[in-house]
């Protein structure tokens, strides 16, 4: 099968799902907003404690930090307010207890509909990354710091965060429906996946850092040019997105990279632990577009020769979906800007 024909059955699909489904009283495409929380051991065994959260909450959710029963705040916490998160500061005197083998917890994750990531630095310079969510709400401080679970955790929140992409999804499909040969879908992914890529690793680098309203934006933009190019049709005067549609998931895939690292980085992710944070993030990233790709790729197989027996007009309906769709989140993203 094509991959023309392959990304017309599928975002067929997509577009009938869409239109039925509880998305327009929610068109905001990311629910991922983690919030983190850094412990830090000082030498006289008081903790140095950041809570960082975004602004947009579940309403009557109760996410908060459970530190140690033995840990006694010292003082008043300060909270300072950003753009679009709040960071609460407060020290606690733990009486003496070591933090290794302290249970630290997140109240009420689930309700929160949230992940948090977790960065304890302990006195002797040892630092413990995890992420912590509604299925493992809590941390018990090991004796040593586990770089395989820091890389799952990231991993895993990669997968899920495109797999609750509905923008980047919807944009894999809009490219599976432009091209016109395997090879050449081969080819448009590879690129899509070389563009977003190359601007987590500027932001691993600290090179790259553009406010997360103004990149949702450009991203939406980016799924609506492409439903523009795909209502067209094929019968059009071939465009330079048409002849050349790598070129193009190249260049808009470094617009979906921004997206990708400003999950993470919005809320806080500490300087020094990008580079492994990100790398395993974008491992999972490709893990889930690679799965989501593969099993479009099957139910396309399967669904072709239904779809093809549908009238002429199936073909307008996938672009024009599509196009609606990123026109709301285009609409939305802005209007939240100002």
């Amino acid at each position: 099968m094509t991959g023309r024909v392959a990304g017309r059955s599928l975002l067929l699909a997509a577009a009938m799902v869409a239109l039925v489904s509880p998305w327009a009283p929610d068109v905001s495409a990311h629910p991922l907003a983690p919030a983190l929380l850094e412990i830090h051991e000082e030498p006289d065994g008081r903790l140095s404690v950041a809570w960082k959260t975004s602004l947009l909450k579940v309403p009557g959710s109760d996410l908060r930090p459970l530190l140690p029963d033995a840990c006694e705040p010292v003082g008043q916490a300060v909270a300072t307010e950003s753009v679009d998160s709040v960071t609460t500061r407060w020290t606690v005197d733990c009486g003496g207890q070591p933090l290794v083998g302290a249970r630290i917890a997140i109240n009420d994750l689930e309700g929160a509909k949230t992940d948090v990531l977790a960065r304890v630095q302990l006195a002797d310079g040892r630092v413990v990354n995890r992420v912590l969510r509604a299925s493992a709400p809590e941390l018990v401080v090991p004796e040593r710091e586990s770089t395989l679970a820091v890389m799952r955790g990231y991993t895993r929140l990669g997968v899920e965060h495109i797999l609750t992409g509905t923008d980047h999804l919807l944009f894999v499909f809009g490219l599976m429906m432009l091209v016109a040969t395997t090879r050449s879908l081969i080819a448009t992914i590879t690129a899509f996946t070389l563009g977003h890529s190359i601007t987590l690793s500027l932001a691993v680098l600290e090179l790259a850092r553009v406010p997360s309203g103004p990149v949702e934006v450009l991203i939406a933009f980016t799924v609506f040019l492409l439903a523009v190019e795909l209502a067209r049709g094929t019968d059009a005067p071939a465009t330079l997105l048409r002849r050349y549609p790598w070129m193009m998931a190249a260049v808009f895939g470094l617009v979906h990279g921004l997206g990708f690292a400003g999950a993470l980085r919005e809320v806080g992710l500490p300087s020094g632990e990008i580079p492994v944070a990100l790398f395993a993030f974008n491992v999972g990233i490709e893990i889930g577009q690679l799965a989501f790709v593969l099993v479009l790729l099957v139910v396309a197989r399967l669904a072709g020769s239904l779809i093809e027996r549908l009238p002429r007009w199936r073909d307008a309906v996938p672009a024009y979906v599509l196009g609606s769709l990123a026109a709301a989140w285009m609409f939305e993203r802005a209007a939240a800007l100002f």
